[in-house]
């Protein structure tokens, strides 16, 4: 069965839970959406930057932790309503694009979980996540024409992520965070990074001498993708 296949499995087992248990919060309509990130930088070479998703801390359910970090479910319905993101019944598909994610620690690949942004009760999902891939890639699935910002991933997963921190990783004592897009280094705060179709995002922390050499500057997404 196709990745596609199994996703349209996967949804509408969503939908068949949402009829019986009544969707959960009525309140939140799901063609809501956060406004999108205005671009304010952007060069033929580098991706578009919008404004800056601000401080985490106080997100419900923030990791602020060393690595692995997992999917982080657990406040994930109260994470979308602090960022302004709808609690969608099925994936979106007026926006529908993709972007592969690597991150770095000390030298170490971590992987990025499945399910993030996915109701493990299959009550609601983001319009920002992944899937039961195993592979990295965010999935982009919104209802409404909306760009959407790296940190408003970061945002949904409940991960720290900021121009200093990555989780408990923060830069100091000779430690450095970077960030390329497509092999270009992004100099700004990640999370202005606006999402854009197959992008090649890497992000990582350590030392100079522990960043990635070479830099993953391309991806093959999936043909079904």
């Amino acid at each position: 069965m196709s990745r596609r296949a199994q996703r349209h499995v996967r949804l509408l087992a969503i939908a068949s839970l949402l009829a019986l248990a009544g969707c959960g919060d009525s309140s939140k309509d799901p063609a809501d959406t956060t406004p999108a990130p205005t671009a304010t930088t952007t060069t033929a070479s580098a991706p578009e930057l919008g404004p800056s998703f601000g401080s985490m801390d106080d997100l419900p359910g923030v990791l602020k932790t060393q690595p692995p970090w997992d999917a982080n479910p657990g406040k994930l319905k109260q994470r979308l309503r602090a960022i302004g993101l709808p609690a969608l019944t099925a994936e979106g598909q007026v926006v529908h694009i993709h972007q592969h994610l690597d991150l770095f620690v000390d030298g170490k690949e971590v992987a990025v979980p499945d399910n993030i942004g996915i109701d493990p009760n299959g009550g609601f999902i983001s319009p920002l996540h992944t899937h039961q891939d195993g592979d990295g890639v965010l999935h982009v699935e919104s209802p409404t024409e909306t760009r959407y910002g790296l940190g408003q991933f970061f945002g949904v997963w409940g991960l720290r992520l900021d121009a200093k921190c990555l989780g408990a990783e923060c830069v100091g004592k000779g430690k450095v965070l970077r960030t390329w897009v497509n092999g270009t280094e992004v100099k700004a705060d990640p999370t202005r990074i606006v999402l854009a179709e197959r992008q090649q995002i890497v992000i990582a922390y350590g030392t100079p001498a522990q960043m990635p050499d070479p830099v993953p500057a391309t991806y093959k997404f999936p043909a079904d993708l």
